[in-house]
């Protein structure tokens, strides 16, 4: 099991509390988790992602082990610790202003 910290404003339009456990085939990807993100939380689909070009949502990082993931190509396996469920993948909205 995958597990998945969304941010709080995610959690409330997928209906969920607390960290979100996920089933992915094969080693994770970031490509393989968003996937079962959508397919779990349907109403996600273009929040974290471009329905069209599946590139991430600008203000929208991703995170494992404590490292920004966000610019790696979304095919690499994320890392061990998050494959057995030790460490979370986190999904943040960053936030810009002047």
């Amino acid at each position: 099991m995958i597990k998945v910290i969304l941010p709080f404003h995610l959690k409330n339009l997928a209906g969920v509390s607390g960290t979100v456990a996920l089933e992915v085939a094969g080693p994770p990807t970031q490509r393989s988790v968003l996937d079962a993100i959508e397919k779990a939380y349907p109403v996600l689909r273009g929040t974290i992602r471009d329905q069209g070009t599946g590139k991430r949502r600008a203000f929208v990082r991703f995170f494992a082990c404590g490292q920004d993931v966000s610019h790696e190509p979304d095919e690499n396996p994320l890392p061990q610790a998050v494959a057995e469920g030790r460490e979370p993948f986190m999904i943040v909205g960053a936030i810009a202003g002047g």
